[in-house]
């Protein structure tokens, strides 16, 4: 080589990096044409690791401090490059520096409702929001598994591969928890915690370590939860007995009221109506009684009543009583004292 082109050359020494975009999890330093000079200075800060690369199988790992590259704190990239004696002439390696900052504040959510199976409802779909927090742990396998070569490697790239990992270790850990969902929505620090461990060795793989993970919502779709308010409200849970069943009929005629309310009609007559009504309920549950005794013959169908006059059904004589109550021709503590009677006498 002639002395024109050495003194073309470029040296560098000091390596270093200042992390001055946010995100940056993997920096490559620039190298180009550039050449690192024997005994030169590597100024690794605290949250960073610098990693020696030679030819794409990694050699040396720095901690924070500031270190002087000889052969002596090169000893794996020595034995790489063939130096079977102390070097004095500058030479080219890879550097990447990596940030072991903890990246806090990230969200996740289940962008799709997670199937799961549910001790109380079989088979149930759950969606979940929460914050997890993370940081890079082992240089070598981050790069090997994740970053590799690249210039960069941003918070944004790690985290499309985070979120796979972590919506497939939370199907895997809510569906073999056996916790149930409504357990679940009541105490979500124990849902994190479940989930927190599995995803935590998934994590460890790719050589990030999983700092703090919390949920922050548990929900359903919105047509499951529907039908869990409705089950709910009925005071229902697994099969019906005769008391559920005698209790979930008041429940469906109560709230067929309120509906019956709005239209147009009025107070008179609607005792006659809920007798009826009452009657109905009677006789289902002497039914169901007499079907839940042991060696009971089966009912014999009640015996025709005599033609009653005809009356006019519950929903016109409500809404005869809201129309009253709109013209001003009663006050709303009346309906409101006369409806809460007629409720009381129809569901006991």
């Amino acid at each position: 080589m002639g002395i024109g082109s050495f003194i073309k050359k470029q040296f560098i020494d000091v390596l270093q990096w200042n992390e001055e975009t946010e995100g940056v999890l993997s920096w490559r330093y620039p190298m180009q044409d550039f050449e690192i000079q024997n005994g030169g200075v590597l100024v690794v800060r605290e949250s960073q690791i610098a990693v020696f690369v030679n030819e794409g199988q990694i050699a040396d790992v720095f901690g924070p401090g500031t270190h002087k590259l000889t052969t002596q704190t090169l000893p794996v990239l020595t034995n790489l490059k063939n130096w079977d004696k102390l070097f004095d002439a500058p030479f080219k390696s890879d550097v990447y520096f990596f940030s072991t900052r903890v990246q806090t504040g990230r969200k996740w959510g289940t962008p799709q409702p997670i199937t799961i199976r549910d001790k109380d409802f079989d088979m149930i779909r759950v969606r979940a929001f929460g914050m997890y927090s993370y940081r890079v742990t082992d240089p070598r396998k981050f790069f090997t598994e994740l970053s590799g070569t690249r210039e960069a490697y941003t918070r944004d790239d790690v985290e499309d591969q985070l979120r796979g990992i972590l919506l497939a270790s939370m199907a895997s850990s809510l569906g073999a928890s056996q916790v149930a969902f409504l357990d679940m929505a009541a105490n979500q620090a124990l849902m994190a915690q479940e989930v927190k461990g599995g995803l935590a060795d998934a994590f460890a793989r790719y050589g990030i370590g999983l700092d703090e993970f919390n949920v922050a919502s548990v929900s359903l779709p919105e047509e499951l939860q529907a039908a869990l308010d409705e089950r709910i409200s009925a005071g229902m849970k697994g099969s019906l007995g005769a008391d559920k069943m005698a209790g979930y009929t008041k429940y469906q005629v109560a709230q067929a009221i309120p509906l019956a309310a709005g239209n147009e009609g009025g107070l008179a007559g609607i005792g006659a109506g809920l007798g009826a009504g009452l009657s109905v309920g009677q006789v289902m549950g002497q039914a169901m009684g007499q079907a839940l005794q042991p060696g009971a013959a089966p009912a014999a169908a009640p015996a025709a009543a005599p033609a009653a006059p005809a009356q006019e059904s519950i929903e016109d004589r409500l809404g005869k009583l809201k129309g009253l109550l709109d013209k001003g021709l009663i006050s709303a503590a009346d309906y409101d004292a006369t409806k809460a009677e007629l409720l009381k006498k129809l569901i006991g």
